[in-house]
């Protein structure tokens, strides 16, 4: 009896272990918003990448909607090793490198293919290392869209704003944005966005179509004005030291998967921005303001003095670099073939 009990006992001890064996490599990806976000969708695609790849050997746990971190505590989660991958907003690097300010500069970019062309120039691409002196390594960009101004009262020019309190992410360059109206800039954590709006701790907002959406702010800001003043992309990051540690055939791989995940994500913002404006609208319980053209001069006027005052921080040639990215290349002219080389009729 002892020994059908010690039998049994080792048959179920070997079971749990083959139960709970874990991969030789657990990837922590923690990211702030939900699934269905373009961002979210990048994560899953890099975990289905990664796990199809490397079977048994790595796995990739993804945490949305700040399941693991909230945007307050990520970075620092980060560089102590807690979390190995993230994909923070490009506002949360000022404390790591100036550079990246470019990207909140207000009516820098026309639209999301000028900033696509801008980070994927030589200068855009010099940022993805410039953090490394500080233990962190970029990937690569992720879109999510361009920013659209939200509030209680409709917003059409700069004096609309004056006197109201607007959320902002962790940006000294947002803030003198909002203050450049005449506005109150408060910075309040993703996770928190929500309740300041329903309970009026703030006024407003600003965030690209998805967040809007997908977060419900349409339903706790009775307008949106569609002002495309500025750019909410990520960079998808990792921590050196553990990036350095990893077998070269890892890396290799994971910097494939990430390569493609980037590149799904990325379809994925252009692709759903439109739907989930339509989304927005369908719901009506926010009315979506169209801003002129003469209009958004005004706000441009008004805002770009930020450019000027940033501009030690970030560098002229990145900002000069980054509006140069609005104009749209020639389109390539088909070869024509020299009348010499005709064939004779």
């Amino acid at each position: 009896m002892k020994l059908r009990n010690a039998m049994m006992f080792v048959l179920a001890m070997g079971v749990c272990g083959v139960a709970n064996a874990a991969a030789e490599y657990v990837i922590k990806y923690s990211h702030v918003v939900a699934d269905s976000t373009p961002k979210g969708q990048a994560a899953i695609k890099f975990k289905e990448l990664v796990e199809k790849r490397f079977p048994g050997r790595v796995e990739v746990e993804v945490f949305p909607n700040s399941q693991l971190f909230g945007d307050g505590k990520e970075m620092e989660a980060l560089l102590l090793g807690d979390v190995q991958i993230l994909a923070p907003s490009l506002s949360k690097f000022s404390k790591y490198t100036k550079k990246l300010q470019v990207f909140d500069l207000p009516f820098l970019f026309d639209d999301i293919d000028a900033v696509g062309r801008f980070q994927n120039s030589a200068k855009g691409k010099e940022l993805l290392t410039s953090m490394q002196d500080k233990g962190i390594i970029g990937f690569g960009f992720l879109h999510n869209g361009m920013k659209e101004f939200s509030a209680n009262v409709p917003l059409r020019t700069p004096a609309d704003a004056k006197g109201l309190k607007f959320r902002i992410q962790a940006s000294d360059v947002l803030e003198a944005q909002f203050k450049a109206v005449g506005a109150n800039p408060q910075k309040i954590a993703f996770a928190e966005v929500y309740q300041a709006l329903q309970s009026g701790v703030v006024d407003g907002a600003e965030n690209p179509w998805a967040n809007i959406y997908t977060k419900k702010f349409h339903e706790v800001q009775k307008f949106i004005t569609e002002s495309n003043h500025g750019v909410l992309d990520y960079m998808v990051i990792a921590n050196q030291k553990w990036w350095a540690g990893l077998p070269a055939d890892i890396k290799a791989g994971l910097s494939e998967a990430m390569t493609e995940s980037i590149a799904y994500g990325n379809k994925v913002a252009l692709t759903e921005d439109d739907d989930f404006r339509a989304k927005v609208i369908a719901d009506n319980k926010a009315k979506v303001i169209p801003m002129t053209a003469a209009e958004k001069q005004q706000w441009r006027v008004v805002m770009k003095p930020v450019w000027r005052q940033f501009e030690g921080e970030i560098g002229k040639d990145l900002i000069d670099a980054a509006e140069q990215a609005n104009t749209k290349p020639a389109p390539e002219k088909k070869a024509t073939e020299h009348p010499k080389h005709k064939a004779k009729k």
